[in-house]
């Protein structure tokens, strides 16, 4: 084993390659550490927003004139469809979590998962 780590090219390369991996984990449980479970997804074109569809349906929703098709199914929304050239919106997955974001830039729509649904009250007096 010594004679492993007596080139110091090596021993140099395996503490880097260590240091490495213990940064990527490390990344990796801090930005998966405060996920939540969104509750609506809100579809914006031109950055007004014109439909909120809560993610606990199940269901396919045109968008933007029919140019993307919404899919909204186990508490997942992801584009099915879409009439632009390179189709980057529909091969961005299914998304769930609090922030996260479809686009498609030649439609200009944003499809964005939100929090839980509102109940309604803003304001309680007590």
């Amino acid at each position: 084993m010594k004679a492993l780590f007596a080139n110091k090219k090596l021993r140099a390369d395996l503490i880097l390659i260590a240091a490495l991996l213990l940064l990527a984990g490390i990344l990796f449980l801090a930005l998966n550490h405060g996920r939540q479970e969104g509750g609506v997804v809100v579809v914006r074109v031109n950055g007004a927003e014109v439909e909120r569809h809560s993610l606990s349906l199940s269901g396919t929703f045109p968008l933007n004139g029919g140019s993307n098709i919404l899919v909204i199914q186990n508490g997942q929304a992801w584009l099915s469809e879409a009439n632009c050239p390179d189709h980057i919106c529909v091969r961005q997955g299914k998304i769930h979590y609090t922030g996260q974001v479809i686009t498609c830039l030649p439609n200009r729509l944003t499809v964005t998962v939100e929090g839980g649904e509102s109940d309604g009250v803003d304001f309680v007096v007590g």
